[in-house]
């Protein structure tokens, strides 16, 4: 049966990103349509699944890989943000964020050092922080 499926994807296109948040989206919608009468929510669900459906079995590579990367394109700088955001909470558990009080430039202290001198690498002010 997977020597059959993977036969009929060869030359398919599959899911990508888009493909992910279309999926995504969808899913949101049939879970809202749930809890209320709003006639929108069940259409939209059902439009973004069969949306998802026809881009994944899609033949046509070329177009689909250049929806997907004008998606990439518009939702780069919010990736990076949530990107930035879980690196500074795996920082968290090893080290202290401070920010220089003139300049506001961001200082990473290792934990553990006790009351330290930071000397800010941008402006050259010098702080007393608990690291």
């Amino acid at each position: 049966m997977k020597e059959r499926f993977m036969r009929f994807m060869y030359g398919r296109y599959g899911i990508d990103s888009l493909g992910k948040c279309v999926l995504g989206i969808g899913i949101a919608a049939a879970v809202v349509s749930w809890f209320t009468t709003a006639r929108i929510f069940p259409v939209l669900s059902w439009a973004c699944l069969i949306y998802t459906y026809f881009r994944m079995f899609s033949r046509n590579v070329y177009k689909r890989s250049a929806e997907n990367r004008v998606y990439l394109e518009k939702t780069y700088k919010l990736r990076c943000f949530f990107a930035r955001q879980k690196n500074m909470l795996a920082q968290r558990k090893t080290h202290h964020i401070y920010r220089c009080p003139s300049c506001r430039q961001k200082i990473r202290i290792p934990r553990g050092k006790g009351r330290i001198e930071i000397r800010c690498p941008k402006c050259s002010t010098t702080f007393i922080k608990k690291s």
